[in-house]
């Protein structure tokens, strides 16, 4: 069960570093670190609820059982973080939101306090790594220490739902599917965690024993629940980011005939290695090397034969704009084979601007890629077949 929960906390607080990805530099929203907040400390108070956990805080502490004030502790500071996101969430006049901070924070503060003094008078001295809430459900002041710690998280998970409900009513897109992941992960830590707990605590009050319910169902449901939660947590940032991701790499792939072209013209400096890893910046990178090189072959550049390509493309059925790219494409490529061999540049040079440096984005550079990609292609059968006639000739 230990590596189980582990397992869970791992993804809970993994889940945090997908929200603090960015510069060092730019300050981070309260909304932002109120929510990392959160995702820790659920991840701490998985992690102190482990029975690993639990039975190493005893023996390095000398107490028994005292892993649980520190699980109910924890906890209760995982539920006063999850009052301060919803402060965040409703937004506010800094000097409410602050006032509502400090509130939730000494209420629940006072409640860890609470749970503190009640263990030390209660002094439990038999050992209970899996069944504690159970076995000591009729002894005083254990008694209201788990009672406590129960309906301090119950009041904020509860508010969570409310918030959750309400505010998926009006909003779309991921942004929804993450506040519908949480909502789903809080009602498995209301039904599957906490009324379970509580219905085996009034089972015990009434003489009867239901504790599997505390020890078999109540913890794989608060793992569940926290995976749902991290995944509602993330996704409204993550999925936006692997898609940026995945479009920068298709379009680094697609930049790469027309950066086979060019490459050697170029003398833009090489970015440090960290940077060069990361997708955005090698496509930053990319851009910027291509336009130092298409700026080097201007001088090759012939608009006669970029006008006879034009005219040839129009002629095949091209619309004007493919047709403008493919006569680009094919000037491009006389341009970078010229000044490979070192031949002499025009005397006048062409003041013709490319279509892909007049737009913003990268697509100007891919459609001048693929036109590149496309002529290679052409070319190569036409060249495969001269090479036969050459051959039949010599034969």
């Amino acid at each position: 069960m230990s590596l189980m929960v582990y397992l869970a906390a791992a993804v809970f607080g993994l889940s945090c570093t997908v929200l603090l990805r960015r510069p060092l530099r730019v300050p981070r929203d309260p909304l932002t670190v109120s929510t990392c907040a959160a995702i820790v400390l659920g991840a701490l108070a998985l992690v102190c609820s482990a029975p690993l956990t639990l039975g190493t805080v005893n023996h390095l502490t000398g107490i028994a059982n005292f892993g649980a004030p520190l699980t109910y502790g924890m906890l209760s500071a995982y539920s006063c973080s999850l009052l301060v996101l919803l402060i965040h969430w409703r937004g506010g006049s800094p000097a409410r939101i602050r006032r509502m901070v400090l509130r939730s924070m000494a209420a629940y503060g006072a409640l860890i306090v609470v749970i503190v003094v009640l263990f030390t008078l209660a002094d439990p001295s038999t050992e209970r790594l899996t069944d504690l809430d159970t076995y000591y459900a009729n002894t005083p002041y254990m008694r209201e220490m788990i009672v406590l710690y129960l309906l301090g998280h119950s009041a904020a998970t509860l508010a969570l739902c409310t918030v959750c409900v309400t505010w998926a009513r009006e909003v779309t897109g991921l942004l929804r599917t993450g506040l519908q992941l949480i909502l789903l992960g809080t009602l498995l830590d209301v039904v599957g965690f906490q009324l379970v707990k509580y219905t085996a605590l009034v089972a015990r009050w009434s003489g009867h024993d239901l504790d599997f319910l505390s020890t078999g169902v109540a913890p794989p449901m608060a793992s569940l629940a926290a995976l749902a939660c991290s995944a509602g947590f993330a996704l409204p940032r993550l999925l936006p980011m692997a898609r940026a991701h995945w479009r920068d790499l298709n379009d680094l792939r697609g930049l790469g005939p027309l950066w086979s072209e060019v490459r050697f013209a170029s003398i833009a400096p090489k970015p440090p290695s960290a940077l060069s890893q990361l997708p955005r910046m090698r496509l930053h990178w990319r851009e910027v090397s291509i336009h130092d090189g298409l700026l080097a072959l201007t001088p090759y550049f012939d608009d006669r034969l970029r006008e006879r390509t034009r005219d040839a493309a129009l002629h095949q059925g091209r619309s004007a704009h493919e047709a403008r790219v493919t006569a680009e494409a094919a000037m491009v490529a006389d341009a970078a084979r010229r000044a490979a061999a070192r031949e002499e540049p025009f005397i006048t040079p062409s003041t013709y601007r490319l279509y892909a440096t007049e737009v913003s984005d990268t697509g100007g550079l891919v459609e001048l890629a693929r036109a590149l990609a496309r002529s290679r292609l052409a070319a190569a059968p036409a060249e495969s077949k001269t090479l036969e006639a050459l051959d039949s000739t010599g034969d």
